[in-house]
């Protein structure tokens, strides 16, 4: 069982490990910031990380905005990061449309930054609402710009037989200053409730995204953390990829949440204060139960 310790919990194990992580991979929502602000434990924690030599990249299932909207927002915000430094869900879910569906015109469910990035990615597709027979797959995203028009496009695709259909994530909700709106898991599940079809998801919790991250850093499961604040996504596709985990308390999840799942996390800490206190030294080597 997890306890409390100051802004940390954790179970019993040295968590002295933590200091030992080479790479330290962040979830963006609810961990890092929440809409535009800062949490006030991100820039502390990431001078902490750097200064002990490890590398830190930002996994986000957000595909809303292009890898580069997300640099420009966290150079914004005070965030250092270079193009290497953020891995989006809509880069995963290019390069798997690329390698199994080459030659498929996919209609783009999606925010004009979303279709924009697929489409410099190399992904054959289209956005118009008036596809008639042209579209042979659905690729959907996070897509706060949806109409209803686009809805009854996808509908109408999904409805004419068995295409290929990918969504770039699960995420049910994503977290806002007021608390949470629908993500694209939401609107997976109406054209489900409407056409009986799910989509196959991409980004977290499949493994792919964190190891692209590892590959592109050149560094082993067993060097990393991944810090995030959903279960289903963060959690859970850590495990899937072999890697520690941390849940933050600061976005979707709340402490009772864990026990609905079969999986646990690594470490639990409110936000990621706790996580900087053990790499600058100032807890513990180690907590009991």
């Amino acid at each position: 069982m997890a306890v409390r310790i100051h802004r940390l919990s954790v179970g019993c194990r040295d968590v002295s490990a933590l200091r030992k992580k080479r790479l330290f991979l962040l979830d963006l929502d609810g961990t890092v910031y929440t809409g535009g602000r800062l949490f006030a434990c991100t820039a502390p924690f990431l001078k902490a990380a750097r200064r002990r030599g490890a590398k830190t990249v930002f996994l986000t299932n957000n595909s809303s905005k292009s890898a580069l909207e997300y640099q420009t927002k966290l150079a914004g915000m005070g965030i250092a990061c270079d193009k290497h430094s953020v891995v989006t869900s809509t880069m995963v879910t290019a390069e798997y449309i690329k390698k199994n569906h080459p030659d498929v015109l996919f209609y783009s469910l999606g925010t004009a930054a979303f279709s924009d990035e697929l489409a410099k990615l190399g992904v054959s597709l289209t956005t118009g609402t008036d596809v008639g027979a042209a579209a042979e797959g659905l690729v959907m995203g996070y897509d706060t710009e949806l109409t209803y028009d686009k809805l009854v496009c996808a509908s109408r695709l999904l409805c004419s037989g068995d295409i290929p259909y990918i969504a770039a994530n699960p995420d049910f909700c994503c977290p806002s200053e007021f608390g949470a709106v629908p993500d694209c898991g939401s609107f997976a599940g109406m054209l489900k409730a409407a056409t009986g079809k799910t989509p196959l998801f991409m980004g977290k919790p499949e493994p792919e995204i964190f190891k692209t991250a590892m590959e592109l850093c050149g560094c082993t499961s067993e060097e990393t953390l991944m810090i995030g604040d959903r279960m289903y996504t963060d959690i859970r596709g850590a495990k899937n990829a072999g890697i520690e985990a941390a849940l933050v308390l600061s976005g979707e999840t709340r402490g009772d949440d864990i026990f609905r799942y079969d999986y646990s996390p690594d470490y639990i800490f409110d936000d990621l204060g706790g996580l900087t206190e053990i790499l600058i030294g100032n807890l513990k080597e180690s907590f009991e139960e």
